[in-house]
């Protein structure tokens, strides 16, 4: 393994997974229980394909508690106060040497989605000083930058339609190329959980959805 790819560290940020905190856009379809059930599977899913991506170190930094099953290969880091830009911003001030920030929200995510990345860092020349991973609600399910800096995030506007777009205008602002990951669906709603759902048939996930499906008047 080269030292650039040894070198990273992923982090997942996410919040516990409890009734009316958690995928509140999932209901009414389904009950606020149902709703951070689903939530904690979308996320558990997430940290066990994480832990299949060679890095040096991988993060779970955590609104609440985590699960003592999601805790393992991870350290656990608690969010600082503020909006979103600034909670991913302390996690790029806090880490030294690439940084690789994942949230919770798109369960279909598979290591094979970070291939270009992984060999664009893995020797001395990194072709792209950062890339992003958009997703089609117009933000972003990934954010990788080779020399992290709170900086590039602070201020972006997040959750909504154009934070993608801005975020990626910043990283050109600092001179940055930007490589560009596959395009996900953030599951905020329980169409765009049947989406993602279809997109990795036989998880946990694929199967917590089937099962929340049948039976149900689906919008």
């Amino acid at each position: 393994m080269s030292r650039n790819q040894w070198d990273l560290t992923i982090a997942v940020i996410a919040k516990e997974c409890l009734p009316g905190k958690v995928k509140t856009r999932l209901t009414p379809a389904l009950t606020s229980k149902e709703a951070a059930e689903l939530a904690q599977v979308s996320l558990s899913q997430t940290l066990r394909n994480v832990r299949k991506v060679p890095a040096s170190r991988r993060l779970l930094v955590m609104e609440g508690t985590p699960l003592a099953c999601d805790r393992a290969g991870f350290g656990i880091l608690a969010q600082i106060e503020g909006g979103l830009d600034e909670r991913l911003g302390a996690i790029c001030d806090g880490v030294e040497g690439p940084l690789l920030i994942l949230g919770m929200d798109t369960p279909q995510f598979t290591p094979e989605l970070l291939a270009p990345l992984l060999a664009d860092w893995d020797g001395t020349h990194a072709s792209f000083h950062s890339w992003l991973g958009l997703a089609d609600d117009g933000g972003y399910w990934a954010i990788a930058l080779h020399h992290p800096d709170g900086r590039l995030i602070r201020g972006v506007r997040m959750s909504t339609p154009r934070t993608g777009r801005e975020q990626r205008s910043r990283l050109h602002a600092a001179g940055h190329n930007v490589g560009e990951l596959a395009c996900l669906t953030d599951v905020d709603t329980f169409p765009a959980a049947l989406q993602a759902a279809a997109e990795c048939r036989g998880t946990p996930f694929a199967d917590a959805v089937q099962a929340l499906a049948a039976g149900k008047e689906l919008p």
